[in-house]
């Protein structure tokens, strides 16, 4: 008579082998071996400005790291960006909440969240990154420790995010969805001409979210997410349904198991659809932007309106209409 625990066992070895079959091992080592060397950088939505500060690090053979450091700082620092750093538009109480992440090829990852007074928390995650023992750090705490690491402090909330503001509050509604005629938080990955594959996010967050409100953009694996032998992604939009399915964590994964960039992309914008419902999914704009180790580019969203900014030797600062869901 068999045990329970050999049943099982050989239930185990049995699925482990279909998927073994499904899924060779080979395709998972395929992502390492086979990088092309080849420079490229993408980021979600118009950003040329961002993909040339990130591109001028890969032409001087620079690390990806230091390029989508360089390449967030872009968005950061514009006053006409109110989705991102200095001029966000503010929470429902008028302050600039900041929000950002950052990890290398090897896992190593920094993120900040409820960040007020520091124009660019994604160069504060990089410090959390490099020079702490943590991951994330958050509101006070991470301000004190941008303070300690030399960061200036300065007023975020600019008269046009203040106007924009003080005219929601006559009505204060609150709807948590994208406005397609802005962009939204900036995700940046970077393949280097050493095959090293980074990535960073970086946002203000919901205009007029709750005070306190943080979205995916810190959050590794819903935001953004980087393995080095594999790909990375990153994610823009209501980020409260990247976190409900870890977003960009679940299209790696997928490309671990063998799909394409793009096929990852899909299948994750299809399990939020089926969690959510179709209804629900219409009034939501989420959108991934995947890159594999070997330079292959995928993008999906939602609702028809996500572009996507492309740099390599080929096309310089492209800006490319992803596929979506709902035509």
């Amino acid at each position: 008579m068999n045990s329970p625990h050999s049943t099982s066992r050989r239930k185990f070895l049995k699925i482990s082998a279909l998927t073994a079959t499904a899924f060779p091992l080979s395709n998972v080592g395929a992502f390492a071996t086979e990088a092309q060397n080849k420079p490229i950088v993408i980021s979600t939505w118009r950003n040329p400005d961002a993909n040339a500060a990130a591109w001028k690090v890969l032409q001087a053979n620079g690390r990806a790291l230091d390029a989508v450091e360089q390449g967030a700082r872009v968005p950061e620092a514009n006053p006409n960006d109110t989705s991102v750093g200095y001029g966000g538009l503010p929470d429902r109480e008028g302050c600039v909440t900041l929000d950002a992440c950052i990890m290398d090829e090897k896992s190593n990852c920094g993120s900040v969240a409820f960040v007020q007074g520091y124009k660019h928390p994604i160069s504060i995650a990089r410090a959390v990154m490099e020079k702490t023992q943590h991951v994330m750090l958050v509101g006070k705490g991470a301000e004190k420790f941008a303070a300690a690491q030399g960061f200036k402090k300065q007023k975020l909330l600019t008269k046009e995010s203040e106007k924009a503001w003080k005219e929601w509050l006559k009505k204060s509604e609150y709807k948590p969805y994208h406005n397609p005629g802005q962009h939204d938080t900036i995700g940046i990955l970077a393949l280097d001409s050493n095959g090293n594959l980074c990535g960073a996010c970086t946002t203000s967050g919901m205009a007029f979210k709750m005070h306190g409100r943080v979205g995916d953009s810190p959050i590794i694996g819903a935001g953004l997410y980087v393995d080095g032998e594999v790909g990375a992604a990153t994610a823009t939009g209501v980020g409260e349904e990247m976190i409900r399915i870890a977003g960009s964590n679940s299209i790696v994964e997928l490309m671990r198991q063998g799909l394409t960039p793009q096929a990852a992309c899909e299948e994750a914008i299809k399990r939020l659809i089926r969690k959510r419902g179709e209804e629900r999914a219409k009034e939501l704009s989420v959108a991934f932007l995947a890159l594999s180790v070997t330079g292959e580019v995928g993008a999906y969203s939602t609702n028809d309106v996500f572009e996507y900014t492309l740099t390599s030797p080929e096309k310089i600062h492209s800006v490319i209409r992803s596929d979506s869901y709902f035509k």
